[in-house]
């Protein structure tokens, strides 16, 4: 009974430690969706050229999404035209290079992951591009798009209407547009607020559960430094895919097996798979078919894999790999009055503010459609 308790207070004591950042992310990624609108810009994937991929990844990282929410904004690109380099580097970034990722990775491991986890994601998404590039069947990409996956219902709002072309400043005093605000962040939580909550639980019971000892000997420690490189990216990303922890679900237990004695770049490579989770790799079946969903998880995963190498190379000839490896940032945490509570008590009040005006919103517009 005690592991359960303490399991339960170590997953706590994180979220409330990261609350006012996920908050933050969330507040800044509603912000960017209803101010800058992505509509008319996707129509111009249909080339897999530089400035389509850049447009892609530029919108992905604007753009929050859990995995689940991103693979099935990508499918509704691909089906309309879009090419698959721009669709795959839309679905990675929309998830490995948000705000909310990045706050919550500076918290849990610092500045230098988070560094790693962005420069990584070029890496990955240059990689996956020259796979792409020399490796596409002839014929699987119009085959994946004519496949016949059923309808997808979007998570990133993307069906909203288009924005007037009144100036910024005009836009940002409409009320309307801070109603928009609001529903973004709504509805990005309740998309999101189940993986996180199983990233936290999970890393908080492995912490209290799993000795040590079990993390060293899982990944190779000692010997020769490409093999040890290779083996702990690669176990990085098959965790990863074990795990079952999307988008921000997933950086606590990163924190977990950085103490543990994973390499550097097995964690940049744990933290990527999140988009070859299993139950999404039974999505890309039903999407692109067998086919399809087969060639598009073997280039993530070379390509996590990839990056995680690269990035650990690059910021080891750079010396900017933490020498010190401290114990897991769940496993130092605790409840404390300091500036943590005063963030999270403004959090928790600007959560108030958005939900009264969604709900709001929400109950008025039923009362209208109960009248007619």
């Amino acid at each position: 009974m005690n592991l359960l308790w303490h399991g339960l207070y170590a997953a706590a004591v994180m979220l409330w430690e990261t609350l006012w950042a996920l908050v933050l992310g969330f507040s800044l990624s509603a912000f960017l969706q209803v101010f800058f609108r992505k509509e008319q810009i996707t129509k111009q994937f249909g080339r897999a050229g530089l400035r389509e991929v850049a447009l892609a990844t530029f919108l992905g990282a604007v753009s929050s999404s859990c995995s689940y929410a991103a693979t099935a904004t990508a499918k509704t690109f691909f089906k309309k035209g879009a090419a698959l380099i721009p669709t795959l580097a839309f679905m990675f970034a929309s998830t490995n290079l948000v705000l909310e990722l990045g706050f919550i990775l500076w918290i849990l491991l610092g500045w230098t992951f988070l560094f790693a986890e962005v420069v990584g994601a070029f890496v990955l998404i240059a990689v996956m591009w020259l796979l792409v590039k020399l490796t596409l069947p002839k014929g699987l990409e119009e085959m994946a798009r004519a496949h016949d996956g059923g309808e997808v219902k979007s998570c990133c709002h993307c069906d909203e209407p288009e924005m007037n072309e009144e100036p910024f400043k005009e836009q940002i005093k409409c009320r309307e547009n801070w109603i928009r605000v609001a529903d973004a962040f709504i509805m990005d939580t309740m998309m999101l607020w189940k993986e996180m909550l199983i990233g936290f639980l999970v890393a908080g019971f492995l912490m209290v559960v799993v000795p040590d000892d079990w993390w060293k000997n899982l990944f190779i420690s000692h010997g020769v430094g490409s093999v040890r490189l290779v083996e702990n990216t690669v176990v990085g990303s098959l965790i990863g895919v074990a795990s079952f922890a999307c988008s921000c679900g997933n950086i606590p237990l990163a924190s977990v097996l950085w103490s543990g004695g994973i390499s550097f770049g097995g964690v940049v490579s744990f933290i990527y798979a999140d988009l070859i989770i299993i139950p999404l790799i039974l999505i890309y079946r039903k999407y692109y078919g067998a086919k399809a969903a087969t060639y598009i998880t073997a280039i993530l995963f070379v390509s996590m894999v990839s990056a995680g190498i690269i990035v650990d190379l690059l910021f080891g000839a750079l010396g900017l790999i933490p020498a010190v490896r401290p114990s897991s940032a769940i496993a130092e945490a605790s409840f404390q009055w300091n500036y943590t509570t005063w963030l999270d008590f403004a959090a928790i009040i600007l959560c108030g503010w958005f939900a009264r005006i969604h709900f709001r919103k929400s109950s008025r517009t039923g009362e209208h459609k109960h009248i007619h």
